[in-house]
């Protein structure tokens, strides 16, 4: 689209965790001439919620090297297990001057079909711009039903949110604990949202006959981690955001399928 071409900054796994690699990333943006940057907090599918000291060194390359910074943060609501999310516009003043900040009610309320959201741009003339661009590809309306929808979640939705955030804690857990005792499927158990990123290498397996095993013989279906680029060979989504006995009779399918598999 628009001439633009994809450069990729591949995460490393880390202790459980998807950490960035620094060095890699500056030299991508200076080899590359990138222009802009897009940034996924909480990160998806990993769950990763990034911490102020990791932000402020992504703008603060992004900065150096004159990079448009896009964040997303739909999820920005579901930090789970006490952690905590930092937009990216509270992190450093001077990173306003170059960020544009995405998010909506949407995910967290369950309010998808009301398709509304919202960006923050501090930068005056940035923002401008940005309406402009709305206005061509006439992206600029929303929904009167959404708007009535965000406000009410953001406004009354704060117990109900904290409730919700248990259910996924709880719901989190119990992937953790039965894969972790019951097959060699290895969680990366997410900081926020609802996505746990599952990791079936350690079978011998194609990234197909995952997909076929988990299609035709657990009778499920799980984002493929092909979807999230070539690092996500092996790899599968899961989604919690379900009552507990669907969970279980999910989880529980996919354990009676792999264990007849042999191990590596």
């Amino acid at each position: 689209m628009n001439n633009r071409r994809l450069i990729t900054n591949s995460l490393v796994e880390k202790d459980g965790l998807f950490e960035i690699d620094f060095d890699q990333l500056e030299k991508d943006l200076v080899k590359e001439e990138v222009k802009l940057y897009i940034l996924c907090n909480p990160h998806n599918p990993g769950g990763r919620v990034w911490e102020k000291e990791v932000l402020e060194k992504i703008g603060q390359l992004c900065q150096k090297h004159g990079v448009l910074l896009v964040s997303d943060e739909i999820h920005q609501d579901l930090a789970l297990f006490g952690h905590k999310h930092h937009s990216f516009n509270t992190v450093n003043p001077d990173f306003k001057e170059f960020a544009i900040v995405l998010s909506s009610a949407t995910k967290t309320f369950n309010i998808a079909g009301t398709k509304n959201s919202y960006a923050v741009i501090e930068n005056p003339k940035l923002r401008v711009a940005f309406q402009k661009r709305q206005l061509i590809n006439n992206q600029h309306e929303i929904s009167g039903l959404g708007y009535l929808a965000t406000e009410a979640a953001y406004r009354y939705g704060k117990d109900w949110l904290e409730e919700l955030k248990q259910v996924f804690e709880d719901h989190i857990n119990y992937v953790v604990d039965l894969f972790g005792k019951e097959t060699k499927i290895k969680v990366m158990k997410p900081q926020g949202t609802y996505l746990i990123w599952l990791d079936f290498s350690a079978y011998d397996l194609t990234d197909e006959r995952l997909q076929e095993l988990l299609r035709n013989e657990a009778k499920v279906i799980l984002n493929p981690g092909s979807d999230y680029g070539e690092e996500g060979s092996l790899h599968a989504r899961l989604n919690v955001a379900m009552p507990k006995s669907l969970l279980q009779e999910v989880c529980q399918r996919i354990v009676t399928t792999f264990a007849k598999l042999e191990v590596l």
